[in-house]
């Protein structure tokens, strides 16, 4: 098994974070078993979560995190009812709490030598939920099979806790992130960690020369601003914000800041933005409950674009958006109504390994 490499930092050996536009090797995704994580809707997110898997194993593989053999056995079945196309599967027999694996996954770099590395960062559970231990050794329990070059993200001595939905990044040296989530006291992740500190830990471990602070996440989101729902880039140049029209609705406000903030802002080279917008669905609530719905938390795989729906009149709004900003990649809705109870959707859930260079 290959040794973490702590002598040196990503940046130091020409690694940098692919953009998730940027081609694939696949995709990890772990099977849900977390009863409690959809309260009186469970039965139906396996089937959810076949849909999306048999997506992306249409365009790139799909490394499945799964708890045992027997849920190896009970997933096949569920996943060969849904049509997927299994040999493009490679399971990994990995016990999770939760398994989202956008923020317990390796954050992956790659270099012009075609190698591409884990990132390993601390995963406390968003700062909230006690439960975390087994996803925090995901990477590690992975690896033991892929045995990658892994990196153990370091500042000032002391480990980090980053996940993947609080980063969107363009490839070229820019990345988007938000003050609420990084920056505020409530579910701090680094204590004492300031802005100055993120760039520096952006810079060493993904070749970050340029990050852009937004402010706040969207209403209902349960890890404190993560960008993912807001902002994603599209192209190098091109980022899609998040829009409420309504004044009254709580995210109204927040999300007119945001798209303020990125219509001044710069990309690495200093060139402005091109800045698009997406509208938001009307709120969706369970139980009196706000859920994060967004359909900025969509993923991009190997020519195909997965965006959350969820029954309403701006689905369609949505789709066209996307379909002009990714001409080249076929635009797949999926149904996330009952997937959002979870409190996260498809980007949620997914989490990229870049092709060799």
């Amino acid at each position: 098994m290959p040794k973490s490499q702590n002598s040196s930092t990503p940046h130091s050996l020409n690694y940098r974070m692919p953009a998730e536009f940027s081609p694939h090797e696949g995709t990890f995704l772990g099977w849900p078993h977390e009863l409690t994580d959809w309260p009186g809707k469970f039965a139906a997110i396996p089937w959810a979560f076949a849909e999306i898997v048999r997506h992306l194993a249409r365009v790139e593989r799909v490394f499945l995190l799964v708890e045992n053999a027997p849920a190896e056995s009970r997933v096949k079945a569920i996943l060969k009812k849904s049509h997927v196309n299994l040999d493009a599967l490679q399971f990994l027999r990995i016990p999770t709490d939760r398994g989202w694996m956008r923020d317990s996954g390796p954050i992956c770099v790659t270099n012009n030598s075609g190698g591409i590395a884990f990132n390993h960062f601390l995963f406390n559970g968003w700062a909230k939920y006690p439960n975390h231990k087994k996803d925090a050794q995901a990477v590690t329990r992975a690896n033991k099979t892929l045995r990658r070059k892994i990196f153990l993200p370091t500042h000032d001595g002391r480990r980090v806790v980053l996940e993947g939905g609080s980063i969107d990044v363009n490839g070229r040296g820019t990345l988007l992130t938000t003050e609420e989530c990084l920056q505020s006291r409530v579910q701090e992740r680094n204590p004492g960690f300031k802005k100055g500190d993120y760039e520096e830990l952006f810079r060493d471990y993904l070749g970050v020369t340029n990050v852009l602070w937004l402010k706040s996440g969207i209403a209902g989101d349960d890890t404190h601003g993560h960008v993912d729902d807001l902002s994603r880039f599209t192209d190098p140049t091109t980022v899609v914000t998040i829009v409420e029209e309504n004044p009254c609705d709580a995210n109204h406000a927040a999300l007119q800041e945001n798209l303020s903030l990125l219509k001044s802002m710069k990309d690495q080279d200093g060139r402005p933005l091109r800045v698009a917008t997406l509208p938001m669905p009307a709120p969706v609530f369970f139980n009196a409950q706000r859920l994060p719905a967004s359909y900025a938390n969509f993923y991009i795989a190997n020519k195909l674009v997965l965006v959350p729906v969820f029954n309403d009149p701006n689905d369609r709004v949505a789709l066209n958006t996307l379909a002009k900003l990714f001409p080249d990649r076929e635009i797949v809705p999926i149904y996330c109504r009952d997937l959002v109870l979870g409190l996260g959707t498809i980007h949620c859930m997914t989490q990229q390994l870049p092709a060799s260079p």
